[in-house]
C-alpha cells in the first residue's frame, strides 16, 4: 500500500505543479492555463484517495486533520474558480487568475 500511496502523492504533485506553473508562467493573463481545471481535479481526487488511505490506516502515516481539512476546502475553491473558468472563457477575469495561482501557492505551502 506504501507503493500505492507514495504514486498518489507524485500525481498529486503534478496536478499542483500543472496549476501553479501555468499560473507563473504568465500571473497577468486574464484566463488561467489551459491544463488549469485539469492539474486541479487531479490534485484534488489524488489529495482525497490518499487521505482515505491515511483515515483506513492503510499506511503509517500521522497526519493532521485539521490541516487535511484545510488543504481540501481550498483545493475545492482551486478547482471550482478552475472549472469556472474553464466553463465560461469569456467571464474569466485577472482576478480570477490571481486567486488560483495565490490560493495553489497557499495550499502547497501548507
Amino acid at each position: 500500500m506504501r507503493y500505492l500511496f507514495e504514486g498518489l502523492l507524485v500525481l498529486h504533485l503534478v496536478g499542483w505543479a500543472i496549476v501553479l506553473g501555468g499560473w507563473l508562467v504568465n500571473p497577468r493573463a486574464l484566463q488561467p492555463a489551459r491544463g488549469t481545471f485539469h492539474g486541479a481535479l487531479t490534485a484534488l481526487v489524488t489529495g482525497l484517495l490518499m487521505a482515505g488511505m491515511v483515515g483506513l490506516k492503510l499506511v503509517d502515516d500521522n497526519m493532521d486533520w485539521r490541516k487535511l481539512v484545510a488543504k481540501f476546502v481550498i483545493a475545492v475553491v482551486v478547482t471550482a474558480l478552475a472549472w469556472e473558468a474553464h466553463r465560461n472563457p469569456e467571464r474569466a477575469s485577472r482576478i480570477n487568475t490571481t486567486a488560483i495561482g495565490s490560493l495553489t501557492l497557499l495550499n502547497v505551502s501548507l
